[in-house]
């Protein structure tokens, strides 16, 4: 079976320092770089997403809500935007990036699109993919949204929790409850902030 790692999110904005950081996002992206140069040629291909936003409305917001207005992050051409130091050794193993959410709010990589225009859908079954192993960042948010989208489309789905890390540990374990329920694979613990 041929099968592909989607590395979801992982930018500076989402790690300790960034404007939407999430507690071990650091770490995450470094055990993401081991595990790709360790297990990379496991994978057909390896790809990753990014939230890319340029006016996403009320996505962003002055007192956001964090369940769907959040503080502005992830701006293009920004420093937030650029995927963290510690993936980019992940990041050059991979063949596509997907960016999503230019003008409204994108938590899933299908949502986005490559260089060229094409959907992660249908850049994986180009290459006859047919599994994917999803990682990053956040478990609860984009890494939940990305997976539910890849089993929807007909992918096996399977996220390796170990190389993710979630927001808060109420909304991650919702979040794995309502992967489970979608018949979407769990190895391991995401690091979570309690």
């Amino acid at each position: 079976m041929r099968k592909a790692l989607i590395v979801v999110d992982v930018q500076n904005d989402f790690c300790e320092g960034g404007s939407l950081a999430v507690a071990g996002g650091a770490d995450v992206a470094a055990a993401i770089s081991r595990y790709a140069e360790r297990q990379g040629g496991d994978y057909a291909a390896i790809v990753a997403t990014a939230d890319w936003h340029i006016d996403p409305g009320a996505h962003w917001s002055q007192q956001p809500d964090f369940v769907d207005s959040w503080p502005k992050h992830c701006a293009v051409d920004t420093p937030g935007a650029d995927f963290h130091p510690a993936v980019v050794p992940a990041i050059e193993r991979s063949a596509a990036i997907f960016r999503k959410g230019e003008h409204a709010a994108a938590y899933s990589g299908f949502e986005g699109a490559d260089a060229d225009g094409r959907s992660l859908a249908d850049w994986l079954r180009e290459r006859e993919i047919e599994a994917v192993d999803v990682v990053g960042i956040a478990t609860d948010h984009c890494v939940r949204a990305t997976a539910l989208d890849a089993a929807q489309e007909g992918f096996t789905t399977t996220v390796l929790l170990d190389l993710t890390a979630g927001v808060a540990s109420a909304s991650t374990a919702a979040a794995l409850t309502q992967l489970r329920n979608r018949g979407v694979g769990l190895t391991g613990t995401p690091v979570v902030a309690h």
